[in-house]
């Protein structure tokens, strides 16, 4: 299977996990052969900057990313904000395509996505990234309500519309 092959595979489906006592969820077996060849032997994990949730990315992917992103002026204060919400919120995590894949989500981005540890989150693939979302929050999202920390009047600049972020 080629690289493009598995990008088109993609990271998808949903998943329920539980956050052990350190803070770490376990990768689904699912992703293990698509991550192999796409995650460069790292994950990157951010802030979305919409909702109280993670996007997580391959580190190839990240890498396209985060260019795009530092590449932007940072005198638009819009461009700004993102720049500061994306990418000053990032965590590189070595991450080795195992048998057990354990990603460890910083306290700070736990308590962005309001997930405390030993509690249920879903991961939902979304094809080149993943997302990580408290379970309660993902729940009222499905049926529609609004969320406590949501931002959905964001107002892209041109400049970001073509990021796939």
């Amino acid at each position: 299977m080629t690289f493009w092959d598995l990008i088109m595979a993609g990271l998808y489906g949903f998943s329920s996990l539980s956050l052990d006592s350190k803070g770490r969820i376990v990768i689904p077996a699912k992703y293990k052969d698509l991550l192999r060849n796409i995650s460069s032997g790292s994950l990157v994990i951010t802030r979305d900057p919409q909702y109280p949730s993670l996007l997580i990315y391959p580190g190839s992917l990240w890498k396209t990313i985060s260019d795009a992103f530092e590449n932007l002026s940072g005198l638009n204060p819009k461009i700004r904000s993102l720049q500061w919400n994306f990418l000053g919120n990032a965590h590189f995590i070595d991450f080795e395509v195992s048998d057990r894949m354990t990603l460890l989500v910083p306290q700070s981005l736990r308590d962005h996505c309001q997930v405390k540890t030993k509690a249920k989150v879903v991961l939902i693939g979304m094809g080149q990234k993943l997302e990580l979302w408290s379970e309660k929050n993902w729940q009222m999202k499905e049926v529609g309500k609004n969320i406590k920390g949501e931002k959905l009047e964001i107002e892209l600049p041109e400049e970001v519309r073509g990021i796939p972020f």
